[in-house]
């Protein structure tokens, strides 16, 4: 009798659970290459008299395309997550951990990414002062934008330099507006960086 309990209670369980396949991906944001040999893993959380529980429900590592799928039984009263290990010499991630049913479920598919680090500095020169009016917008944008949309907005005669700072590899648009004597004029640039690279950008006007 109590075999055929346990037998039912162990059904009844069962047919909570639903099978889902998840597809997992990491992408190089700046270039659009896959990551190979990533670590992954999938783990379930539920919240107790003693606080929240967590279990890994599967592991691995992303396969040559950068890519792993795995079935997970997903249980009621439990919340499901995917997280991929970071590659080294990592400036950027979108999401480190993302969750099923979230903004960045995609149907199953989880697409994690990621950008390598360059070095850049940044001088803003104004060469030709005209009186302490004068003004520099200066936008900047990148390929995985993680940058401020907000200007870097400088007055007077300005002659500064940044610290060297760490940012991810990729492209890099800007655009910039200088006031002088009350007229605006608008200037345009662009430039790549790739991984370890150390450059220096500089805006003399």
């Amino acid at each position: 009798m109590r075999v055929l309990f346990f037998m039912l209670l162990v059904g009844i369980v069962a047919s909570c659970a639903k099978k889902r396949t998840i597809h997992i991906t990491a992408t190089n944001g700046a270039t659009g290459e896959r990551y190979a040999g990533l670590q992954y893993f999938v783990v379930s959380s539920t919240t107790t008299g003693g606080g929240e529980k967590y279990k890994t429900e599967k592991s691995g590592f992303l396969n040559e395309n950068g890519e792993a799928t795995e079935v997970v039984r997903e249980k009621q009263f439990r919340t499901y997550a995917v997280r991929v290990v970071e590659p080294e010499n990592s400036c950027y991630n979108k999401e480190i951990t993302m969750y099923f049913g979230g903004a960045n479920d995609k149907n199953g598919h989880f697409d994690f990414v990621f950008a390598e680090c360059a070095t850049l500095q940044r001088k803003v020169k104004n060469i030709n002062c005209f009186d302490t009016s004068d003004k520099i917008e200066i936008y900047i944008d990148n390929t995985v934008h993680s940058l401020l949309p907000a200007p870097w907005i400088l007055n007077g005669c300005v002659d500064y330099t940044t610290v060297p700072t760490k940012v991810p590899i990729g492209n890099y648009t800007l655009h910039w507006i200088v006031t002088k004597n009350n007229v605006s004029t608008d200037y345009y640039d662009s430039f790549n960086l790739i991984e370890n690279e150390t450059k220096i950008h500089e805006i003399n006007y």
